[in-house]
């Protein structure tokens, strides 16, 4: 039997980040096999898990970053939590 590959489908997880918010507020799919057609419940969740797991991605980074150029935890809470630069 032939070995099926497969090609990973990858996005700048900004730009999945903005579709995921698009068709959050759509409440349809955007791109893909299932284009037009309304977003399930749990589809729905999968989308603002990511959006939200991406947000906390983003703080440790940058609570990281601030502790590593000598700022104290409360300051560096404080940064992490800025949005924005």
């Amino acid at each position: 039997m032939a070995k099926i590959t497969r090609e990973r489908r990858w996005l700048v997880p900004n730009k999945r980040a903005e579709q995921y918010a698009q068709e959050l507020k759509a409440k349809v799919h955007i791109r893909g096999p299932k284009e037009g057609k309304p977003l399930t419940d749990k589809e729905a969740c999968i989308r603002i898990g990511a959006l939200q797991m991406k947000n906390d991605h983003i703080g440790m980074y940058k609570f990281k970053k601030a502790i590593k150029e000598g700022k104290s935890l409360t300051e560096a809470r404080k940064y992490s939590k800025t949005v924005g630069k």
